[in-house]
């Protein structure tokens, strides 16, 4: 069992800042075609974050054309090349999930003034 956090503890990555969930956050996640890799930037509102250790996983909402897009990634992953936190939200939930069933204004989380 220790051999497995051993093996967890090095794929923790520590430069990526910490973020709560109803913060807007920029996303920059490496997508690889064939041989070829860009960067995609993925902005939206963190819905939830769950895990612990190098397992420990977050959810981003956006509305992209009219349409709610939810997206997972992995905190810990080589593939995340950069986390910018645009925003920070003023929630009091763990998860987000009644923004789902929000529309236009109704949808925003109140920004936190002193941070």
């Amino acid at each position: 069992m220790d051999y497995i956090r051993a093996i967890e503890a090095e794929q923790i990555n520590e430069n990526l800042p910490k973020f709560n969930v109803g913060d807007t956050v920029s996303v920059h996640y490496r997508i690889i075609e064939g041989e070829r890799q860009r960067i995609q930037v993925f902005d939206g509102t963190v819905l939830k974050i769950q895990g612990k250790g190098a397992r420990k996983t977050f959810t981003v909402r956006r509305i992209s054309y009219g349409i709610g897009v939810e997206r997972t990634f992995l905190l810990n992953s080589p593939r995340i090349a950069d986390l910018v936190i645009t925003r920070k939200g003023r929630v009091r939930r763990a998860k987000l999930y009644y923004l789902r069933d929000r529309q236009g204004k109704a949808a925003k989380v109140r920004e936190k003034t002193n941070y």
